[in-house]
């Protein structure tokens, strides 16, 4: 994977934008001083697609990733021991990995990016196989579904829509840690009406964040940031994935019938 500067082909408004405010430091590549969509121009549309389709190629790839592992853990008994013994000490190493590769995509190689998301994929897979463990097959093939059709259409409006949504980014910021925060109070209230409610938010929440997430790495916004489109191609893998991931276990919880 080589480390090649993005493309520069964009394509800029009769009048392009000034920016007004000056840029984040380290917020974005040495030698670019603000976003795409900050100084009014957008890439063209084979740039654009480019954008996306290495992010998609990766998402499924740790999709793949994810299914290959959970699928071996759910019927192990062994391994769904180690993964019930193990939850915590994989949710914080998941949560490092997550932290780890943004905090340092612009210090690590794009290769380096790509491992680290790969065996982020790999241990969420333990998590999720331990987790679709507690469920019926039907329910959970039925989540998968659902949240696959919601997020596909979610996406094909990100990619199709010619409104911006990049107002939306810190109404969805705010939202999801006003979500964060409702799950860990429900931990202590354990109240199912409070969980049907998370459900609910926590599936349009992420169906929103992934038109979101798809027209901010279609816009090259991402590329901008990190200066190489082959570590935007994971960022913007990431995120997806998360997205995905997170609709599809809310799905699950809402739809899902326990074993």
């Amino acid at each position: 994977m080589s480390q090649n500067q993005f493309p520069g082909r964009y394509q800029t408004p009769s009048t392009p934008a000034t920016p007004t405010t000056p840029a984040i430091p380290g917020s974005l590549a040495p030698g670019v001083t603000t976003s795409p969509a900050a100084l009014g121009v957008r890439p063209d549309a084979r740039l654009a697609t480019a954008f996306l389709s290495q992010a998609f190629v990766w998402m499924f790839a740790g999709l793949l990733i994810t299914a290959g592992v959970a699928w071996t853990v759910q019927s192990n008994p062994r391994l769904l021991e180690f993964a019930s013994g193990s939850f915590f000490i994989l949710f914080i190493l998941q949560i490092g990995i997550v932290i780890g590769i943004t905090a340092a995509i612009n210090r690590i190689s794009a290769v380096a990016a790509l491992g680290l998301f790969f065996v982020y994929a790999a241990s969420l897979g333990i998590t999720i196989g331990l987790i679709v463990a507690s469920y019926t097959t039907g329910s959970v093939v039925t989540a998968f579904l659902s949240a696959s059709a919601m997020f596909g259409a979610a996406a094909i409006y990100g990619h199709v829509t010619k409104r911006s949504l990049a107002a939306m980014g810190g109404f969805l910021f705010m939202a999801l840690i006003g979500l964060l925060v409702a799950m860990v109070l429900n931990i202590f209230l354990q109240s199912s009406a409070v969980t049907w409610l998370i459900s609910i938010v926590g599936v349009v929440l992420f169906t929103a964040l992934t038109a979101y997430d798809v027209q901010r790495i279609q816009s090259g916004a991402i590329a901008a940031q990190t200066g190489s489109m082959e570590k935007a191609a994971v960022i913007g893998a990431l995120t997806l994935y998360l997205d995905f991931i997170n609709l599809f276990l809310f799905m699950l919880r809402l739809l899902g019938g326990r074993n």
